[in-house]
This record gives C-alpha cells, sequence and structure tokens, in this order.
C-alpha cells in the first residue's frame, strides 16, 4: 500500500475520532464543566454544523494554495485545537477548541481524497478511497471505545491531549511522507472549484451523496433501541453488535473500492440499490435476534460499499484539476443527510410507526439514491452514444 495513503488513514483515523468520541465524554464534561447534558451535546452539533458551512468556506479560501502546505497547517490546526480542548478552563473554551478542531475536518479529508487518488495506480482510484474510508470507519470501531475507556480511567481531558498527540505527529508524517508532486500540489484557484461545483452533474453527485447517508442514518441512529425494545438484546449487548455493524463495514468499503475501480456508475447504482434492499429486509429480519445480527452485519456491508463510489463520482464529474470545493460540499452534504435523516427516523417514530418503520424509512430514501444515480448512469450512456455511433 501506498505510504502516503497509510498515514491520510491515520490522520483521518484521528479526525474521526475526535468527532465521534466527545459523545462518550459528555457525563464527564458536564459534570466538571457545569453545564447540562443537553448543553454539553452541542458540542457535536456544533462541530457537525462548522463542517457543514465552514469546511466548504475554507476550503474555497485555500483553494489557491498548494496543497501539501495546507494539510500541515490543517494538521498543525488539528493538534492545537485538542490542546486547547484538554486545557479549557470552562464550556465557552471548550466550544471553541471543538469549532477549530472542526474547521480541519471537511477540508482535509477533501484534500486527502485529492492527493491520495491523484498518486494511485491508474484503475485503483476506488480502492485508494475505500481505504481512506476505512480510516474514518475505524474511529467509530476503535477509536470511540478506546477513548471511552481512556475517558472513564483518566478523565476526559486525557483523550484531549492523546488527540493533540495524535495530530502533532501526523502534520510531521504529512510533511515527511506525503509527496508533494507537482501536478497533485498545484493549486486550482477559486474559481475554477466553483465552476466545477456549478455543474449539474456535480450537483447530481452531491445529491446522491445525501440520500445515501440519509437512509443509512434514519436507521443507524436508532439502531440501539431497534436492537433491545425488537431484537430483545439487552444493554450490555450493544457494544458488540455495533461492532457486527463496524466489522461490515469494513469489509463493505474494500468491496465497493474494487468495484468502483472496475466500473463506476454500475458499482455506484449497484450498492445503492443493495443498501434499500438490505435496510428494507432488516426491517422484517430485526423481530429475531441472530437474524438481526445478520441484517446488521449486510446493513454495515451495504453502508460501507456505498462510500467510495459516492466519493468517486464526485471527483469523476467535477474534473481531476478542481475537485477540493466540490469533494468538500460533499462532505458536508453528506453530514446533512445524516442530520435530515436521523431527523426523518425521529418523525416516523412521533408518527407511532414504530422502530422497523423507521428502517423502512431509510430504505426508502437510499432507493430515492439509487433512482438519481440511475438517471446520471442512463444520462452518462445517452451521452456517450454519439461518439461511439459509426458514422452513416
Amino acid at each position: 500500500m501506498n505510504r502516503a495513503v497509510v498515514v491520510l488513514m491515520f490522520c483521518l483515523f484521528s479526525v474521526g475520532s475526535a468527532e465521534f468520541v466527545i459523545a462518550g465524554l459528555l457525563p464527564g464534561i458536564a459534570g466538571e464543566l457545569g453545564v447540562s447534558i443537553s448543553a454539553a451535546g452541542m458540542l457535536v452539533s456544533v462541530y457537525a454544523l462548522t463542517v457543514v458551512i465552514a469546511g466548504p468556506a475554507l476550503t474555497l479560501l485555500t483553494s489557491g494554495l498548494r496543497r501539501k502546505p495546507v494539510m500541515v497547517g490543517l494538521m498543525a490546526l488539528f493538534a492545537v485545537s485538542n490542546l486547547v480542548a484538554a486545557l479549557a478552563p470552562d464550556y465557552a473554551a471548550l466550544m471553541a477548541a471543538r469549532v477549530l478542531s472542526a474547521l480541519a475536518h471537511c477540508t482535509f479529508f477533501a484534500l486527502s481524497l485529492v492527493v491520495a487518488t491523484s498518486t494511485a495506480p491508474p484503475g485503483r482510484q476506488g480502492s485508494v478511497i475505500a481505504r481512506l474510508a476505512i480510516g474514518l470507519n475505524m474511529a467509530n470501531v476503535l477509536g470511540v471505545p478506546l477513548g471511552a475507556l481512556l475517558g472513564t480511567e483518566l478523565g476526559w481531558r486525557a483523550v484531549f491531549w492523546v488527540l493533540a498527540a495524535c495530530g502533532t505527529v501526523s502534520a510531521w508524517l504529512v510533511a515527511a511522507l506525503v509527496p508533494a508532486d507537482r501536478e497533485v500540489d498545484q493549486p486550482a484557484g477559486a474559481l475554477a472549484e466553483i465552476r466545477a461545483l456549478g455543474r449539474g452533474r456535480v450537483v447530481a453527485a452531491i445529491g446522491v451523496s445525501a440520500l445515501g447517508c440519509g437512509g443509512t442514518f434514519a436507521a443507524y441512529t436508532y439502531i440501539a433501541p431497534l436492537l433491545e425494545d425488537v431484537s430483545g438484546f439487552d444493554g450490555g449487548s450493544i457494544g458488540p453488535l455495533l461492532l457486527v455493524f463496524g466489522v461490515g463495514t469494513f469489509a463493505g468499503s474494500l468491496v465497493g473500492g474494487k468495484w468502483v475501480d472496475r466500473s463506476l456508475m454500475p458499482a455506484l447504482c449497484g450498492t445503492l440499490g443493495a443498501l434499500a434492499l438490505v435496510l428494507a429486509a432488516y426491517s422484517v429480519m430485526a423481530a429475531h435476534p441472530w437474524t438481526s445480527v445478520v441484517g446488521l452485519a449486510l446493513f454495515g456491508a451495504a453502508f460501507g460499499a456505498i462510500l467510495p463510489g459516492l466519493q468517486a463520482r464526485v471527483m469523476s464529474v467535477s474534473g481531476i484539476k478542481a475537485p477540493t470545493l466540490a469533494l468538500a460540499v460533499n462532505i458536508a452534504a453528506m453530514n446533512i443527510g445524516i442530520t435530515l435523516g436521523s431527523l426523518l427516523g425521529g418523525q416516523v417514530l412521533e408518527a407511532g410507526l414504530g422502530l422497523q418503520a423507521v428502517v423502512l424509512a431509510g430504505a426508502g430514501v437510499a432507493a430515492l439514491g439509487f433512482l438519481l444515480a440511475g438517471v446520471e448512469l442512463v444520462r452518462d450512456r445517452s451521452q456517450a452514444e454519439p461518439a461511439t455511433t459509426p458514422a452513416a
């Protein structure tokens, strides 16, 4: 594996852990800083909002700069933000640290995708994207439980000290091992990035990403109560069961990446269709413990499989010279999809339709993503036909 990809996987693992680990630290933070659990929960919400709004803006502002120095600077910002969090004397300082950390998230991920795929061998871009996605996914599988354990044993500040160290190491690794290839490191400029973002196919690709993530998280947001109240597992089983989902996501990302390498749009349509079907089936399988475990693994695999295609499609239609802003907006759109999907699931529950109906609603949203991707596949093929039809 390309050593630059390994470095970027570690960086994304660190960034992803910083985003997700906070959920397991909320009681300790609330108790020490004298705020309510709901106020502490805003540390999660404000982080996500910063990724959505400020991430693309920062990407645009840095689009005229060489990519590698920006990436080093972003990881240095990440390290400093977590150092501030570890030393935060009050809630306001901790919130400011979370905002700084979120600023690095979106732009660094987008630049990582551009740099990693640009240095990948021909026909291997999908697999490279899958490996970067695995770096983020491992934050959920390993980073979050390890962070929760560290927070329990040594306190929540210890978690941020470790994250600050990871950020420092990441900045050094990017500076030392990520190549500054002239073409890869060449800035595209704000105007080129905006033009790429304005293409209809880019907008459609971003819409597919939002729908794919929305369908997933309409169901996944409520997976713990589903496993307890519908499948019949006790609360102590939830952690290991979520690990089943994480392992499925890991495997699905690898399979999806290889499929994308062979044929991007058929892979994207196929994986989105599979996600919709798996969610529809899981709404029934969840009623029994063992079928629920199988369905959960398939759910994770289907989600992991869509991730390489979602990013690769945006890169494909935005062009190799100016994909960074489009990728940043795509990451923001995925976060919006996650938020709206969870809200949809909540509305289904409020309507009294039950947890299995929530999963079915997620299947419906994923099916919309499949349909939009299918339209784009037909559009691609119809525009390719004139070029391949022999002249009369």
